[in-house]
């Protein structure tokens, strides 16, 4: 399962990705790995089956991941 979520600063981001990360060791979940914390533009947290990216809105506008699965896009021109 991908998740995709915004949070209003980088420390609301980073708020977010340390009540997920209690949340899923509370769960049980042994393995979770977490990147992008320290600055928290873009934090994204793996635990296995689950992966949820966080965004401060200017970064997530700016790198736009849901085009990446939206219904009809097709494959990005080769450039030669």
């Amino acid at each position: 399962m991908l998740v995709v979520a915004s949070g209003r600063s980088a420390r609301h981001v980073s708020a977010l990705a340390d009540h997920l990360m209690r949340k899923l060791k509370d769960a049980g979940v042994k393995q979770v790995r977490v990147e992008g914390l320290p600055q928290a533009d873009w934090v994204l947290v793996d635990s296995g089956d689950i992966v949820i990216h966080l965004f401060r809105p200017e970064v997530r506008a700016f790198y736009n991941i849901e085009k990446i699965w939206a219904v009809g896009a097709g494959p990005a021109p080769l450039v030669s």
